[in-house]
């Protein structure tokens, strides 16, 4: 790793209806190193992928990204006209989307949807776009002789290997992946994984991978952030996280996984549901779930504070930093 590839400073991301403006990202900032792997963890709702579209600004009404700013190398996206913003996306940050199937077009073949995007960026010939195309397939395992196939006659782990070589067909710097295996049985997760990773080493890029699987995670990722309710409240390195867990609601997502080494352990959920953001409590908003929460709680959200013991290592949390 090295350098800063992208900064998110500050980012606030509304979504405004008619029963009233509800903010899914709330003032998160962090960085991601050239050719890191960031992992961000949390349950549905807490506003991983509201964050992910964020980054190659693609948010439309009633998404709003109300403040803050993305900085790739330097460029604020969320500052870019339209014609910059069109190079940028594919080119430099690429996204793999939730699910395979629902990402790729049913009425054309997946060949022409890799076509697409190299002649949408690079003025090239169709034939050397058909090229590039077939050995983009090659790259994820995928025999060319399915350029001419539909996204319904590919396997879940084909439409899978498909998207990430769409992502990957112009070797972007950044790739957001937006729980690329959820579908997927444990077996193609891993095959899948593996061969992201070999191509990770080959290309250098990096990857900012949303997930609900911390156990995933664990392997794959060189830091960890977690998110609930649209705001960050633990970051740190992979290791220190899963061994040091410091924040309830991080604790909670560990103790609510099984583990294949050590003891076996009672599996304990976190209680309560998912905060209403258009019900934000005064004080922290993970205070109803909380088993160790005290008055000072009920007063603030608390800022997301590096541990004086371990500076690499932040926590939203005033029974942890005490600030």
């Amino acid at each position: 790793m090295s350098g800063v590839l992208l900064q998110i400073k500050n980012l606030c991301v509304d979504y405004v209806t008619d029963a009233g403006t509800a903010r899914a990202v709330n003032d998160v900032s962090f960085n991601i190193a050239a050719g890191e792997t960031i992992g961000l963890a949390g349950e549905s709702g807490c506003g991983k992928s509201t964050l992910a579209f964020a980054i190659t600004n693609l948010h439309s009404a009633p998404a709003l990204i109300s403040e803050g700013s993305i900085l790739f190398e330097g460029r604020d996206v969320l500052c870019m006209p339209d014609d910059e913003l069109r190079r940028f996306r594919w080119a430099e940050a690429s996204m793999v989307f939730q699910s395979a199937m629902n990402a790729l077009n049913p009425v054309i073949t997946i060949g022409e949807q890799l076509i697409d995007v190299i002649l949408a960026h690079n003025a090239v010939s169709y034939e050397e776009a058909y090229g590039r195309a077939e050995s983009s397939l090659e790259l994820v395992g995928i025999h060319p002789s399915r350029m001419q196939s539909y996204a319904h006659q590919l396997s879940g782990g084909m439409r899978q290997r498909v998207v990430i070589a769409i992502a990957l067909i112009l070797r972007p710097k950044l790739i957001v992946m937006d729980e690329p295996t959820t579908a997927l049985d444990v077996v193609v997760e891993r095959e899948i994984m593996d061969q992201l990773y070999e191509l990770k080493a080959e290309l250098g890029f990096a990857i900012l991978f949303i997930s609900h699987d911390l156990g995933l995670m664990g392997e794959i990722t060189d830091r960890i952030g977690v998110m609930y309710a649209g705001n960050l409240v633990e970051m740190g390195t992979t290791s220190g996280l899963l061994a040091s867990p410091q924040h309830p609601y991080t604790q909670g997502l560990l103790a609510s996984f099984p583990t294949i080494h050590g003891p076996k352990t009672r599996l304990e959920g976190i209680p309560g549901n998912p905060l209403n953001l258009l019900e934000i409590p005064e004080g922290c908003y993970f205070q109803d779930r909380c088993n160790k929460k005290t008055d000072e709680c009920l007063l603030r959200q608390p800022e997301l504070i590096p541990l004086q013991k371990q500076p690499s290592h932040q926590v939203a949390c005033v029974e942890v930093t005490g600030l």
